[in-house]
């Protein structure tokens, strides 16, 4: 079952993680808008960042500091994205490391800046300079409900999930929190992500791991096809769970821990989704039988970036015909529309490419109108597959961007 935002968010704390949270004024409205998160010494940490060539500033000193230092702390604010400024922006957020950095008496490559919200609005830097101090006094174990809260931009919820497994009997906690609701495409998504666990696991293997994660996860959802400049997620594995190494020599545990991380990687993606701006569904896209996973890749991309597509659920109107066309126009090759099938839940509307002779209005109707709805498309071509998660385009989504800085 997919998760709900009307699920009452429980997080659990994470050995070696200490959290806190601080209103510095970057956001118009009196919210909070600063998380400090704390990793400790010797935790292992990989990242994933966005694939936009205008990268944020943090972006940039994030990719830059991980070759140089082990992180100890992560800056996230909300509230300004601190992108396309330049040197200035990149002054900006070095000096709020800087600042962490000299409060926790790390080096100043040990901080990670995050930063989401307005693009090209000019950092205030001494803002949040001047609330590290506070950041660093009420570091606790117990604050990832408050972090998620703090990381919000156009968010309705805060966002988070748990997850306990065994190891050799031994409990690996897994907590993550994200943000995310418009500006989301695959290639990171629009979002930051922070997922971490007490786990003891080989260094070399943990980047491949987030690596395949989000590919299954952050990398298949889309609101409105647009990337952003700041997407990260980090995965952090302090590993004072005590149990044994989690390597690929012990293919059993290893895979139980590697489902557990994706299977909380893709709640947060759905999540995101869930919570589009404007969105009144939630739309599967299961594209089987490509030719290899790329093209079912493309297949769904064009069908969850199409406007067409997207209106026609948010009007529940079975207009299929906008379907079809978003498939032919997929960039994929050798598509034999002979083949092609199409369901809307249970209902068949396309078979070998033309409307399904049992196609009724009425049955597609009643698909479109339900709040979950899985459009399945089958190219009967291959063994390429993906699941992909969008939502519909509707009057709100509009007039949330039309107005996001005023």
């Amino acid at each position: 079952m997919e998760p709900s935002l009307k699920s009452e968010l429980k997080l659990l704390p994470v050995d070696g993680v200490r959290l806190a949270t601080a209103a510095a004024g970057i956001k118009k409205s009196s919210n909070e808008d600063l998380l400090l998160i704390e990793i400790a010494e010797n935790a292992q940490v990989a990242a994933v960042f966005t694939a936009n060539r205008f990268a944020a500033a943090p972006v940039e000193l994030c990719r830059q500091y991980l070759q140089q230092a082990r992180p100890r702390y992560l800056l996230i604010n909300s509230g300004n994205a601190n992108c396309g400024l330049g040197a200035p922006g990149l002054e900006a957020a070095r000096l709020c490391c800087e600042a962490v950095a000299s409060a926790a008496g790390v080096d100043l490559e040990s901080v990670l800046p995050f930063s989401t919200g307005v693009i090209a609005e000019p950092l205030p830097a001494q803002k949040i300079v001047a609330a590290v101090p506070d950041l660093i006094k009420n570091l606790d174990s117990d604050q990832w409900i408050a972090g998620a809260e703090a990381i919000r931009t156009t968010d309705t919820v805060a966002k988070g999930g748990p997850r306990v497994i065994d190891i050799d009997g031994v409990p690996v906690t897994i907590t993550g929190i994200c943000k995310g609701s418009g500006m989301i495409r695959p290639n990171m998504a629009t979002m930051l992500a922070y997922i971490a666990t007490d786990a003891v696991v080989a260094a070399e293997i943990l980047q491949p791991l987030l690596n395949r994660a989000v590919d299954a996860s952050f990398n298949c959802i889309s609101v409105d096809g647009d990337m952003s400049t700041n997407d990260a997620c980090l995965l952090i594995a302090t590993g004072k769970a005590g149990n044994p190494l989690l390597e690929p020599a012990m293919p059993e545990p290893w895979h139980r821990f590697e489902q557990a991380v994706t299977e909380l990687c893709t709640e947060l993606a759905q999540l995101i989704v869930r919570d589009g701006e404007g969105a009144t569904k939630f739309i599967t896209i299961q594209v089987r039988g490509t030719v290899s996973n790329d093209d079912a890749r493309a297949v769904a991309i064009a069908v969850a970036h199409s406007p067409l597509v997207k209106t026609a659920f948010f009007a529940s109107d079975a207009n299929w015909g906008r379907i079809l066309a978003a498939v032919g126009y997929a960039p994929i090759e050798n598509l034999d529309i002979s083949k092609v099938e199409i369901f809307l839940g249970d209902v068949c509307i396309v078979r070998n490419g033309a409307r399904a002779d049992q196609y009724e209005e009425a049955a597609g109707a009643a698909v479109m109108a339900e709040g979950d709805i899985t459009l399945t498309i089958d190219l009967h071509s291959g063994d390429g597959r993906i699941d992909f998660w969008t939502c519909d385009l509707s009057y709100d989504y509009v007039r949330i961007n039309a107005e996001y800085r005023t």
